[in-house]
């Protein structure tokens, strides 16, 4: 293992500089799955994040205890949150990872305010907190047990399969408060997934945690997301991904065409033209308007999706479940930081 710090920036100054050189432990790990990452440790000043007014997110409260996402979903739409922190949003963001490593004692303490009115805590709407790094982290245990114990409602949105590790711990929260999950499965299909989402578990082990979740009596729903123009669309395609999401037993399905932000725009572009470059000009023209495809075709998909859920006996989501879903990302309030001095794990 390696240590060493990552220094301020002598370039930034003021609020932009979120880094000094006693801030950050940085370091990485020589076994095989964390291999080529470095994660930097910090100690955040405060955990609850509020979503800005404007945001078109149907949840004012987010908890995101990591930054950044060994995930590499090209289409990562919380890819420029990463360039507030000088890091990099292409390959920099799925191996430079931030850990807010106070995040559960931070939060408890904060749900104990007496500011603090009980409002939802949305997890999982920038990146993934059931990551990798969660393995090795365990920050969820935690937070759940805080959330669970000042009976605060929350949801998780997540492609890991870590989360069936706080099986016991969702069980409890959900005896005493709300609680809502979803998971994010946009498509079966086993090539698409092995090159847009490569550091994901599959499409079938995510269905599996649906599985999981609902024999356990923990309702789950699935954020269909996203489908994919022209490598995910095609009417066989959406119905092999409805009916697997059937029969795992998903209360709800919810459709979300890709939308295409500054920052996962050039790193879905760049590789667009490694791959598919023959759809490179499709793109152009469908997105040429900005991050969202036309509203024609998001209608499209919906309609087909929700028309193909009846069919197969599962409904859109409901209000509740709606709240573990992101609309494309609010920019996430920079991190604040202070000294940190951490054992080795």
């Amino acid at each position: 293992m390696r240590w060493d710090n990552l220094a301020e920036d002598p370039g930034t100054g003021g609020d932009s500089a979120l880094f000094g050189t006693s801030a950050v432990t940085t370091r990485t790990f020589d076994t095989p799955e964390f291999r080529g990452i470095t994660f930097h440790e910090v100690r955040a000043r405060s955990i609850l994040n509020r979503v800005p007014g404007a945001s078109r997110m149907p949840f004012e409260w987010t908890v995101n205890p990591y930054r950044g996402c060994t995930h590499a979903c090209v289409y990562c739409f919380a890819r420029r949150t990463h360039s507030y922190l000088d890091l990099d949003t292409g390959l920099g963001f799925d191996s430079q990872i931030v850990v807010k490593v106070n995040a559960p004692e931070l939060l408890r303490r904060q749900l104990a305010s007496r500011r603090w009115q009980g409002a939802h805590v949305a997890m999982g709407t920038n990146v993934d907190c059931y990551q990798r790094a969660e393995g090795r982290y365990r920050l969820m245990p935690g937070i759940l047990q805080a959330l669970r114990d000042h009976a605060n409602p929350f949801s998780v949105l997540t492609k890991g399969t870590l989360i069936l590790r706080d099986l016991d711990l969702l069980r409890q929260a959900a005896d005493v408060t709300e609680v809502g999950i979803s998971v994010s499965v946009g498509f079966t299909d086993p090539e698409l997934w092995r090159t847009v989402e490569p550091g994901t578990p599959s499409p079938e082990r995510r269905l599996g945690v649906v599985r999981a979740l609902t024999g356990a009596g923990i309702g789950c729903g699935v954020l269909m997301a996203p489908v994919i123009p022209f490598l995910g669309d095609r009417p066989e395609q959406l119905r092999a991904t409805v009916r697997a999401i059937a029969a795992a037993g998903a209360t709800s399905v919810t459709p979300l065409v890709l939308h295409l932000r500054p920052g996962a725009r050039e790193w879905f572009m760049s590789w667009l033209r490694a791959h598919h470059p023959h759809l490179v000009e499709r793109y152009e023209r469908m997105y040429a308007e900005g991050a969202y495809a036309p509203k024609w075709y998001q209608r499209r998909v919906t309609r087909q999706v929700h028309e193909l859920a009846a069919e197969y006996g599962i409904g859109p989501a409901s209000p509740r479940s709606r709240r573990a879903l992101p609309e494309p990302a609010a920019q996430e309030a920079p991190v604040t930081l202070e000294p940190t001095q951490l054992t080795l794990l």
